[in-house]
């Protein structure tokens, strides 16, 4: 940032307003991107999207729940990982900007509740985290609280 400050007062100091509003627009992205607001100005198209995925290998298929929300479905467990949504974001990448998506993988042969938990993640924060005015959204039915809760009084009986 101040690399940009200082670039950007030596620029006007020469008369250069293309490279002063360079460095502006560069400080402004480095600061609203640390502020985890997406660029909406980079929207990625949800069917481009679908597509993109389509071709990842384990990936039987994919759903936009909402504006931010993709859901992904794969083929078994060794596909339903980080490394999944990881491989998603890479091939969202070059269709637009990518802290305005949530990627949730799901095991479609998944066998036991802990299997059929979806695993979600914005592209570019760790997990938990969400862009600026992102809500995280709750996708499986049946919330972790509640599993928890059930696993107890199994464990009880």
């Amino acid at each position: 940032m101040v690399a940009h400050v200082n670039a950007a007062r030596a620029s006007a100091a020469l008369g250069d307003s293309e490279a002063v509003a360079a460095h502006i627009k560069a400080m402004t992205t480095e600061i609203t991107r640390s502020a985890g607001v997406p660029d909406y100005t980079r929207p990625i198209n949800h069917e481009s999207a679908r597509a993109a995925v389509r071709e990842i290998p384990g990936v039987r298929s994919s759903v936009w729940m909402d504006r931010e929300n993709l859901v992904v479905m794969v083929d078994g467990a060794a596909h339903r990982s980080m490394k999944m949504i990881d491989t998603v974001c890479l091939a969202l990448e070059p269709l637009g900007d990518t802290l305005a998506v949530v990627i949730n993988v799901q095991d479609v042969r998944a066998t036991t509740p802990d299997g059929a938990t979806t695993l979600s993640r914005n592209c570019q924060l760790p997990e938990g985290r969400r862009a600026f005015l992102q809500k995280n959204r709750q996708v499986d039915v049946v919330s972790k609280e509640l599993r928890d809760a059930f696993k107890r009084q199994q464990e009880r009986n």
